[in-house]
């Protein structure tokens, strides 16, 4: 069964995420990844707020979760997250480069580019300014430097009575990283797709929970004694940046309502489908009064 988090009135947000933002340029429509030298032409384009953290916070703000978010990132970024209904503690400082990342896709594959500006010295000012925040749940969407600062830290969350869960991402230094089994250990949730669950296998099996993104095939909740899958929905395809961090604003929704395993993978593989629709990780996610209705409906037919 799901666990019930009653958030006290006192704690402004039901979720904080914490991490990186960027600003993704994506070409899309691409014919093919270009050669060496090559410029190639799209008329599909997009400029949007990209990241873990960011992605992550709005879809959970439009299924209508009281939503804040630690990070840095460009005005414009800034000004589209408080759009979405999202807090904004913005740790970006005069002077500073904002991170980008450029992504070109074609119909079945992609590449990346990223100038990480601010991120690669962010991590100092994210543990700071979460010592001033409260929330029931703390997702961080970050390769941490020193995994045992954040475990310290996530096990004050834990005796402040908050859960945590952690999207690493893609991080081959990581998995050899001093500490990082135990990093893992403290977390309620990990989140991670197929081929960093392959990356990240050794200390996973230590996890609480460990969440398996898997794309068309689903997501798979993995926690000691128990195993339970929720296949994916159909949808068109056309872009699936951002994908994995939309799937866990949705299955933190979930869980922070007390929902069951299997729904909170339900409601994940649906806020992740929804944002593949268009190019970007939230342009494809439905406004915030049709997802919230949308997760209303799920709710009410008792998904178990």
């Amino acid at each position: 069964m799901g666990r019930i988090i009653v958030v006290p009135t006192r704690v402004r947000f039901e979720l904080l995420t914490v991490g990186e933002t960027f600003q993704d340029l994506i070409f899309a429509g691409l014919p093919r990844l270009p050669r060496a030298g090559e410029e190639l032409k799209t008329a599909r384009y997009v400029e949007t707020v990209g990241g873990g953290a960011a992605i992550t916070a709005v879809a959970a703000a439009r299924l209508g979760l009281r939503t804040g978010t630690i990070t840095a990132a460009a005005s414009g970024a800034i000004r589209q997250l408080r759009r979405e209904g999202v807090a904004v503690t913005d740790l970006l400082r005069p002077g500073e480069a904002h991170a980008v990342t450029a992504a070109l896709s074609t119909a079945c594959d992609r590449a990346f580019a990223t100038f990480p500006g601010v991120n690669a010295r962010l991590q100092p000012r994210l543990e700071d300014a979460l010592s001033r925040r409260s929330a029931a749940h703390v997702h961080f969407a970050f390769a941490p430097d020193s995994c045992a600062v954040w475990t310290r830290v996530a096990n004050r969350l834990r005796a402040r009575g908050t859960t945590t869960s952690w999207d690493f991402g893609w991080a081959p230094a990581l998995a050899g990283r001093a500490g990082f089994t135990a990093l893992v250990e403290s977390a309620d949730f990990v989140f991670m797709n197929a081929v960093e669950a392959r990356l990240y296998a050794r200390a996973i099996r230590r996890a609480r929970t460990a969440v398996v993104k898997l794309g068309r095939r689903g997501s798979r909740w993995i926690s000691a004694g128990a195993v339970y899958r929720a296949a994916a929905p159909r949808v068109r395809v056309v872009d699936t940046t951002g994908a994995g961090d939309a799937f866990n604003g949705g299955f933190l929704c979930a869980f922070l309502r007390g929902r069951s395993p299997r729904a909170c993978l339900k409601l994940g593989n649906f806020a992740g489908a929804q944002s593949t629709r268009a190019l970007g990780g939230i342009s494809g996610l439905p406004t915030r009064l049709t997802f919230a209705r949308d997760h209303r409906a799920r709710a009410s037919v008792g998904t178990p």
